[in-house]
């Protein structure tokens, strides 16, 4: 598939999503980086972004919970271009039921190359880099191409 650009805008529509045993976790981030967060349009799993919204006061759009669909909510919002970056605060340690959402949920943020934090140290340095609160040009699929040749 050829490819195209898309440009993240400055204010990012970030999604955050954690596993039941990294909640903890991913909401000490927030809260250090509520700040700089708040700058940002926020999405959430349904009971992470109720944690959060309730923990911090930021205002989190909240989805599903992951197991109900959560996840690919937030995977399709990714294929439509809606979000521009995913803190996913996943647990390595534990299987959970709808794995097969989570390994989809990665691929299509690989997919359409949105920026990914699995955990606090690779979250702490995309909020730390200048590109954050920038405009940032990413390569992503040209479907629009792609469905055009297709139906020639």
């Amino acid at each position: 598939m050829e490819l195209t650009t898309r440009t993240l805008p400055q204010r990012k529509r970030i999604a955050l999503v954690a596993h039941d045993h990294r909640k903890q976790a991913l909401l000490s981030w927030v809260e250090d980086n509520n700040e700089l967060l708040s700058q940002h349009k926020l999405y959430a799993t349904g009971t992470t972004g109720n944690l959060i919204q309730r923990a911090t006061g930021l205002e989190v759009n909240s989805m599903l919970s992951g197991p109900m669909g959560g996840d690919q909510q937030v995977g399709a919002m990714i294929a439509e271009g809606k979000l521009d970056m995913l803190i996913f605060f996943w647990d390595p340690l534990n299987a959970v039921p709808h794995d097969p959402d989570v390994k989809a949920l990665l691929r299509l943020a690989t997919l359409w190359d949105i920026p990914v934090a699995n955990n606090r140290s690779t979250a702490d340095l995309l909020v730390s880099s200048p590109l954050f609160s920038q405009e940032v040009t990413v390569t992503i699929p040209d479907y629009q191409r792609y469905l055009q040749a297709r139906l020639k």
